[in-house]
């Protein structure tokens, strides 16, 4: 049947299609524009306004399942603001773009849970505010649909978590407050606590809510940390599903005539949110909440005293309690003092770069991120070819200036004006294709919109240091004798780590220099970070190989204080072949420095410990007082029903398969797949289960059995080390090559070997320092019978 027009009267129009859809209303041409109806052959109806033939401006759609939207619509998708209530009797009231909830908006589930905060294509990310039908909440940050970021959880019983999320899981720096005013502020990792905390019992003195928080500083860097085990994973259980699949819509099409105006497409809808301002923030609300958290047999000390001055200094590891110091309040809070004296902002305060006045590390971050995105951009499109002798010369360097308001070749920025230097920009660049680094990769990395964060210096030396967002990269400030120590020994370094591909010497990504009015001058080198893992490092060491001041003072050893010589309390086992591959390379790279007169370097040895898998008693149950929504799903340690899961052995190596092994880019990513001895001479993968399975590379992913031995200094009697033997995993490299011996460290020996023994100071010959430093790492790694 051909197509029919019927006057309804002077403006409305009725026309049936040949496919038995159905258009009353306004035309323009033969296209409908203005007001008018749509109905489908299936029974979706549109009223509303249209525009060129698309469903454009207010409009109303019920679809014949029952769901039905009531907004804004543009180009025949929902875009802008609308209601849409779902057959199951969902309702969602906000922003759209293009079908797809985007922005802000809220949304109330059929079980009655509700979420209010941001969306991005569909799920929640950004803060937002999401109530369970149990009466838990969750009020902070959200990404793919799960909690991570900063938040505030309350249970229904009065439990309080204040911290970091990653997953739906505690993970991070938090305060977990307890409903009987226990608290307990430390670190986590997939729900379970993970690394060093302190427990302050039921009636206890302890720190306000803000000081502990300021203290923990939500540093999203740190690796690993839940305890309480209840980590709360949005997709965790059938009543508290936001990550469900929704239905949004059926497809529309309008038969041939308004096929263009596209779909209004099936999308998902999953516990995903960016929150608006218009939110009480989290910090108030953490600050209403009643205090309490998970009951827990070892913490849950009710019959303190008031005021009791007891405080349990704790060590976890994978949510089994290791280690604990008993303490008075007083006495911690004595022990704190010096700590603030040594604070970042004093640190700082005695940097090279003291030159940006209050905002001086935010305009240097510009100004690096600026520089670094113009250097990469330059030197990318050139063809790639072998260095030359040039490259390394003193003219190989691009030079440009970056005037606050942008130039011809610069474009403007917030920034103060500054020159810019980047020293052997070929040379550079060949290193990071040769360490497998894409440059849009390490462009976006380091300059994205998530920025660098800066981290207070280690040692003595008053640097600045930055880490990506990724913790993929260090980034460095230099002295001037630091950087003409590298330009001088570059190209040996280029052709050593090229020949070694297992290297453990720091990799270095590129140099650079700032230049601000006055003529202040900053530099700055690009590293590897030796800690880029999943992993948690729950102790890290800086080895020199020396005694005289290699020690920590206990009162100044903070969750992420890098210990020294003296400090290390353990000896390492490993595998045959993986031993004499770790010597073998150590031996390689200290005669490479020594070739160039370097000495004063360091191993930087990162552990992450494994808990005893057959301490089932002691690994704390993710138990609540609320519902099943709370239990996280099973990821290899509890099961979706609480049950304990312990695999038979903590680390195991096995035959290495490409196709199994973590992707996960990494600073050594270049290295070659290593054979253990204990596998038949074979290429091994490290398999943790409940964790992932990891290609095992020289000075990465390494597995080990710490044997614990007490040293002259463990002799508080309130110290308890509950085990003796661990299974470990190492991450090392070998870092600080950039101190040559000169005239001014051979005048430091001389003066400090009128004050100790010449053979125990740091300031040696390269010959004899290399050959203590190799003797020193095994001793502390014997060869096995």
């Amino acid at each position: 049947m051909s197509n029919l027009l019927i006057m309804e009267d002077t403006r409305r129009l009725k026309k049936s299609f040949t496919n038995g859809d159905i258009y009353v209303g306004n035309f323009e041409g033969e296209l409908p524009h203005g007001k008018g109806k749509y109905i489908w052959l299936d029974g979706t109806v549109y009223e509303g306004d249209w525009e060129e033939g698309k469903m454009t401006g207010k409009g109303y759609i019920v679809w014949p399942s029952g769901a039905k939207y009531e907004g804004d619509f543009s180009g025949g998708y929902l875009h802008g603001f609308g209601t849409f209530t779902g057959h199951d009797g969902s309702v969602y009231r906000g922003n759209w773009r293009m079908n797809i909830r985007h922005g802000l908006g809220r949304k109330e589930y059929p079980n009655s849970d509700i979420y209010d905060g941001s969306w991005k294509e569909g799920v929640h990310e950004g803060s937002g505010r999401y109530s369970w039908n149990s009466g838990n909440i969750y009020i902070g940050s959200w990404k793919d649909g799960k909690m991570s970021g900063r938040g505030v959880m309350k249970w229904m019983n009065g439990d309080i978590y204040d911290g970091s999320w990653l997953n739906g899981y505690r993970h991070g720096s938090g305060v977990y407050m307890f409903a009987d005013g226990g608290h307990y502020s430390g670190t986590w990792s997939k729900g379970l606590k993970d690394g060093k905390g302190k427990f302050y019992p039921a009636g206890s003195k302890h720190p306000s809510l803000r000081r502990m928080c300021s203290n923990l500083g939500y540093d999203d860097n740190t690796k690993g940390l839940p305890s309480q085990g209840s980590s709360i994973n949005s997709e965790g259980s059938e009543t508290s599903k936001p990550s469900v699949k929704r239905s949004l819509s059926e497809r529309i099409s309008v038969g041939g005539l308004l096929r263009s105006s596209g779909r209004i497409s099936h999308r998902t809808s999953s516990l995903d949110g960016n929150w608006s301002q218009r939110h009480p923030s989290v910090e108030s609300i953490s600050n209403d909440f009643s205090s309490k958290l998970l009951h827990d047999s070892d913490e849950s000390q009710s019959d303190m005293p008031d005021g009791s001055p007891v405080v349990y200094e704790r060590e976890y590891m994978q949510g089994v309690l290791m280690k604990e110091t008993v303490r008075n309040y007083t006495e911690q809070t004595r022990k704190g003092k010096p700590r603030n004296k040594h604070s970042v902002k004093e640190v700082k305060k005695k940097s090279c770069v003291d030159i940006f006045e209050g905002h001086r590390s935010y305009y240097l971050m510009l100004n690096l991120q600026l520089g670094i995105r113009y250097t990469v951009g330059k030197i990318t499109p050139v063809p790639v070819r072998e260095v030359r002798s040039s490259d390394f010369g003193d003219r190989a360097r691009i030079r440009m200036y970056f005037p606050r308001k942008g130039s011809q070749f610069t474009p403007p920025h917030n920034s103060i004006d500054f020159s810019w230097k980047d020293y052997c920009p070929m040379v550079f660049r060949n290193l990071r294709e040769m360490f497998k680094l894409d440059a849009a990769e390490y462009m976006m990395s380091i300059c994205g919109d998530d920025g660098l964060r800066e981290r207070s210096s280690p040692g003595k030396s008053g640097s600045i240091f930055y880490l990506s967002h990724d913790d993929r990269f260090f980034i460095k400030t230099l002295k001037k004798t630091e950087l003409k120590v590298l330009l001088r020994m570059l190209h040996e370094y280029y052709i050593h780590v090229k020949k070694h591909e297992n290297t453990l010497i720091t990799k270095f990504f590129g140099l650079h220099r700032i230049t601000l009015r006055g003529g202040r001058k900053v530099r700055f080198v690009v590293m590897g970070n030796m800690f880029c893992t999943e992993l948690r490092i729950h102790r890290s060491y800086d080895l020199k190989g020396s005694t005289v001041g290699r020690c920590t003072d206990k009162d100044k050893i903070k969750e992420n204080t890098t210990l020294k010589d003296l400090d290390l309390a353990f000896e390492f086992q490993m595998d045959k072949l993986l031993r004499e591959y770790l010597f073998k390379q150590i031996s390689i790279d200290c005669e490479f420095l020594e070739s160039q007169q370097i000495i004063d370097y360091s191993l930087l040895l990162g552990l992450h410990f494994r808990a005893p898998e057959h301490l089932k008693a002691l690994l704390e149950l993710p138990t609540t007082a609320t519902n099943s929504d709370s239990l996280p799903r099973t990821d290899g340690i509890i099961g979706s029903q609480g049950e304990l899961i312990i695999p038979p052995k903590g680390l195991l190596l096995v035959t290495h398969e490409p196709s199994f092994v973590s992707t996960a880019p990494g600073p050594h990513i270049r290295g070659s797949t290593l054979r253990a001895f204990s596998v038949g001479d074979k290429e091994v993968d490290l398999l943790i289960p409940g964790t992932g399975r990891f290609k095992v590379q020289l000075g990465v992913n390494m597995p080990a059995q710490a044997n614990h031995k007490l040293l002259d200094n463990e002799c508080d009697s309130n110290e308890v080390e509950l085990f003796e033997v661990y299974d470990v995993v190492l991450y090392m490299g070998i870092i600080d090559i950039l101190q040559e011996y000169n005239v001014k460290k051979k005048i430091e020996h001389a003066f400090k070997s009128l004050q100790f023994d010449p053979q125990l100071i740091s300031a040696v010959e390269p010959k004899f320092y290399a050959s203590r430093f190799i003797n020193f790492l095994k001793k502390k790694f014997p060869e096995q019978p």
